[in-house]
């Protein structure tokens, strides 16, 4: 409280005395302020709102609050028969100030969460305990704080039957944190519903954006940057909380992990930048660090760069960035703000999403008329988008004119170089391989089998799990005389039709690139599977 609140409260304080009759006291002007702990107890205190301000041999004046009854006051006369017993009013903070001193805060320790694979049990008992302490800031930036050292990229709460599961997806599996009583996730959700605009009532499911800086119990200051996804479950409202990192300099091409193929062909883009480049992928995948890398490297004094989003994640220096918010119907008016943007005589666009119709076409439309537009794209694989784009646009020339890139993206976990240990696949393994390398376009060398050597997690104290940070698995589908023909016939079109067109025309898959990591003992043939499929 502002030093100008707390005197303007002293003096509403004091007229209140004046009204009823009763003395006022100050208590800023106590110094130091006595406790008689021997009087009433802490629960005395709390249910009565009174503090013994005096006490001497034969006489005590308690503090009273404007909300203490007559009834209190007079039981405490009673009960102090012996004693000369006087009242003044004290203004609420000043009551707060004392309880303080009577009850001062417990200190909280904010132990480091530690996934060890063992002791999970313990874990769990003991973050449940931390965060059954704070205040619901305080859990929220606590959670934050821990999940951005652990390297997680989402925090699940999952309300159930008993209680609340809060989960950390980190290198894309989830490992269970802490549960929160129903009271307790009642106040967590309703802080973080308030700070991300959504609310706890709805029956439908919503988003929402959380930005602020929160300083703990323990004064560590914690940036709170969350995108927050909502459902209404039948034991109540699921959150997922994707989490953002707000350094610009992590946003950089040289830290995605491209090969030299797959980076020569995203130089090339944007040494010429128009058209349209697309990156899909379900949730999670990376497509927005992806598209920021790219606007990042694109970003100097002489281009004009305006992103469109639903809504901003990252707060960038030299570009124009719009914020565009979900109708209740969960629809967004991105079309709209394209054609507006238009208007701006912008170099590079980035549309967050191509959610409909409308932003698709208009989006190739800006992308034939000389601009870079670049955005993401719910979808499988590259051949999967480019079958619904069709769908959407129809099999026209000028679509397959504005196509400069579509690339399709999975994260899969890396094995930790330091303990992964070398063995002997068997023959069912090799045949898995040896189907994929077959595959493989004919542009490029396929590998030799023999003598096959793969890799496998194992586990350290220090790495519970035998992984080490995630790699990206991509495809990128460009525009070929082959593609452009099938993509403008009259014939039926799908997915794997396409995908086979592209890579008989040098274009490698997600799956074959998956291969091509477990070979170079990167990643596990399980993990490529459970993610690829």
């Amino acid at each position: 409280m502002s030093q100008n609140a707390r005197f303007d409260e002293e003096q509403s304080t004091a007229r209140r005395a004046r009204i009823l009759g009763m003395s006022y006291i100050d208590v800023t002007q106590i110094e130091p302020k006595t406790l008689y702990n021997e009087l009433l107890t802490l629960e005395d205190l709390t249910a009565y709102r009174v503090i013994p301000i005096t006490a001497a041999a034969h006489a005590i004046t308690f503090g009273v609050t404007t909300s203490t009854s007559q009834q209190t006051m007079q039981m405490l006369k009673n009960r102090f028969l012996d004693q000369q017993i006087s009242y003044s009013i004290i203004s609420d903070t000043g009551y707060r100030e004392y309880m303080k001193l009577y009850n001062p805060p417990k200190k909280v320790e904010y132990a480091s969460i530690e996934i060890t694979g063992t002791n999970d049990e313990e874990l769990v008992q003991n973050v449940s305990a931390t965060l059954d302490q704070v205040n619901a800031e305080d859990m929220l930036a606590y959670l934050v704080q821990q999940a951005h050292k652990l390297g997680a990229s989402d925090i699940h709460l999952e309300t159930q039957v008993d209680n609340t599961r809060i989960r950390f997806r980190i290198d894309g599996v989830l490992h269970i944190i802490a549960t929160l009583s129903p009271d307790k996730y009642r106040m967590l959700v309703s802080a973080v519903a308030s700070a991300g605009n959504v609310s706890t009532a709805s029956q439908e499911a919503q988003q929402g954006h959380i930005m602020q800086q929160v300083t703990m119990q323990d004064g560590s200051s914690v940036a709170v940057n969350l995108r927050l996804e909502t459902a209404p479950t039948v034991n109540g409202m699921d959150v997922v909380m994707r989490l953002f990192n707000m350094d610009q300099a992590m946003y950089n091409l040289d830290r995605l992990g491209l090969s030299p193929a797959e980076r020569q062909v995203i130089d090339a883009i944007i040494a010429k930048p128009s058209g349209l480049v697309l990156v899909v992928g379900p949730t999670g995948s990376g497509k927005t660090t992806t598209l920021y890398s790219m606007l990042n490297t694109l970003n100097n004094s002489e281009r004009k760069i305006v992103t469109i989003e639903d809504p901003v994640e990252y707060r960038f220096a030299g570009m124009s960035q719009l914020s565009v918010t979900s109708q209740n119907s969960g629809q967004t008016n991105f079309a709209e703000r394209l054609r507006a943007t238009l208007r701006l005589d912008p170099d590079v666009i980035m549309v967050g999403e191509i959610r409909d119709n409308d932003t698709a076409k208009t989006a190739l439309q800006a992308a034939l008329t000389g601009h870079l537009v670049l955005s993401t794209f719910h979808a499988s694989s590259a051949a999967a988008a480019m079958t619904r784009l069709v769908d959407v646009i129809g099999q026209n020339p000028l679509f397959t004119s504005a196509i400069r890139l579509v690339m399709a993206q999975r994260l899969v976990r890396r094995l930790d170089p330091q303990t992964k240990q070398p063995y002997n696949p068997d023959a069912n393994e090799i045949a898995t391989i040896k189907n994929v390398i077959d595959t493989l376009p004919n542009t490029l060398q396929k590998p030799s089998l023999d003598n096959l050597t793969l890799y496998k997690p194992v586990p350290a104290q220090n790495n519970p799990y035998g992984f080490k940070g995630q790699i990206a698995l991509r495809e990128q589908f460009m525009m070929t005389d082959n593609l452009r023909s099938l993509l403008t016939s009259d014939t039926m079109l799908s997915s794997q039709h396409i995908e086979q067109t592209a890579v008989n025309d040098g274009m490698t898959t997600m799956l074959h690139n998956g291969i091509l990591l477990v070979l170079a003992g990167e990643t596990t043939l399980d993990e490529v599977f459970r993610v690829v499929g």
